[in-house]
């Protein structure tokens, strides 16, 4: 009458009896002597790592693409109740819980907790917060739990203050990087980081600087880990020697002429910059003190690709926000900003390499973080794109959907985006793909 669920107690017993006897198998065939269950209730086991068959990998070949969803599908759209300014994090918390890999990663039930006190792990909380985002419930949900472990993880952020969105990013990935231990296996992998966590897994690219000098032309190369890029804007201290719009063309950004695009500010980031004579080195070639010039490319790119336009401008003068519309679009190819295409430069000029129709560099934007009034009182929300060309708008409990034009035309301070086609890590396939969208 009720419509309320019947469970046959003898077949729940089976099922335990069952589920418990594969654990021991699993347990008795791992390799992994550290295999130990996780204690903390609905958190999973450590599933075995997957190793491709043969049949499998035709198939994947076969079949690059996921399974449509309707166009009605909203399971995974669920507001947050802003706890006292804290909309920075709810914004933050959409981005990452509408980041495709990561979100399988949770919702398979693949996190192991490591950590001596379950209660006080991030990431536990976050495959918590998958769990609730994904369930179905319309009601917004109250993030108590994650605020008060951010404040316990990352001091600085701690209090009712408002904080900015992008420290909070970097905040939680940090926090989420150490509760999140990766297999001992992975630390070879090929990460600029040496860390095989999901988080490292997804969000670390490889940021090359190579420093010339201007003596013998001997190089210096060092490449260093990132969890995103820091781009200037026209209008701040930073000079911006480049005319706005030119060559953007290359990623397709819409805009009226003399509009800067997010390639004309990725542009500037990696062209050769002198450092001049108050910042001679010693080079290693010739041994001496040189001038120099160093240039940025990316060595490797990441799964989840993060843009941070520096909006905010703290100098000793004043403190204000630049308001600087930025392009930037829905697809993006990061092929020119590679350092294998650094030899395509011409006096910092863009170039395209010749036959670039590759599809491993690419990009599709999945999420945009939006900051609304000044430094001293404003308001952050999010665009958030459930599948394919299905946009909302993030505004802490509230969600409504967008347009294409709303997302393009928004002012942008974070911009998340997707590897088109990811490549499996195994070396028998290293040249096959799956596309990720």
């Amino acid at each position: 009458m009720c419509k309320d669920y019947v469970y046959d107690k003898d077949i729940e017993q089976i099922a335990k009896e069952e589920q418990g006897e594969a654990l021991r198998l699993q347990a008795s065939t791992s390799t992994d002597v550290s295999y130990q269950p996780c204690s903390v209730p609905g958190l999973g086991e450590k599933y075995p790592t997957w190793e491709t068959t043969k049949p499998e990998l035709e198939l994947l070949g076969h079949n690059p693409r996921r399974r449509r969803i309707a166009s009605s599908f909203t399971i995974g759209l669920r507001g947050l109740i802003n706890l006292g300014n804290t909309c920075f994090m709810n914004c933050i918390v959409q981005a990452l819980t509408h980041t495709p890999i990561l979100r399988d990663f949770f919702l398979s039930d693949r996190h192991r907790c490591e950590m001596p006190s379950p209660e006080l792990c991030l990431v536990c909380e976050m495959s918590s917060l998958f769990r609730e985002l994904y369930s179905g419930n319309p009601s917004p949900h109250v993030p108590y739990k994650l605020l008060h472990l951010v404040w316990i993880h990352a001091r600085h952020l701690a209090g009712y203050r408002q904080q900015d969105a992008h420290e909070f990013l970097i905040a939680a990935l940090d926090v989420l990087h150490r509760h999140c231990k990766g297999d001992e296996v992975g630390k070879a992998a090929n990460n600029p980081n040496h860390c095989n966590c999901i988080i490292d897994q997804i969000f670390t690219g490889g940021l090359q600087s190579d420093v010339t000098c201007q003596a013998c032309h001997g190089v210096s190369t060092t490449i260093d880990p990132c969890w995103d890029i820091s781009l200037d804007l026209p209008g701040s201290c930073a000079s911006w020697p480049m005319s706005p719009g030119r060559e953007s063309s290359v990623n397709g950004e819409s805009h009226v002429p003399g509009t800067t695009t997010l390639t004309d500010c990725l542009r500037r980031f990696t062209r050769p910059e002198h450092l001049g004579s108050s910042a001679k080195i010693k080079c290693g070639s010739c041994q001496s003190y040189q001038e120099s010039t160093k240039q940025l490319t990316m060595n490797k790119l990441p799964v989840v690709a993060c843009f941070h336009f520096k909006r905010f401008e703290h100098s000793a003068k004043q403190r204000r926000k630049i308001t600087t519309y930025i392009s930037f679009p829905l697809e993006l190819d990061m092929t020119p900003f590679m350092a294998s295409s650094k030899e395509s430069r011409l006096n910092g000029q863009l170039q395209l390499p010749t036959g670039s129709g590759t599809d491993e560099n690419k990009y599709s934007l999945f999420a945009v973080v939006n900051h609304q009034g000044t430094l001293e009182s404003g308001h952050y929300t999010s665009f958030i794109r459930h599948h394919k060309d299905q946009w909302f708008k993030c505004d802490d409990a509230v969600i409504t959907k967008a347009s294409i034009k709303d997302v393009l035309d928004s002012e942008g301070y974070l911009l998340f985006y997707h590897k088109q086609v990811l490549e499996h890590e195994s070396e028998k396939v290293k040249e096959m793909n799956t596309q990720a969208y």
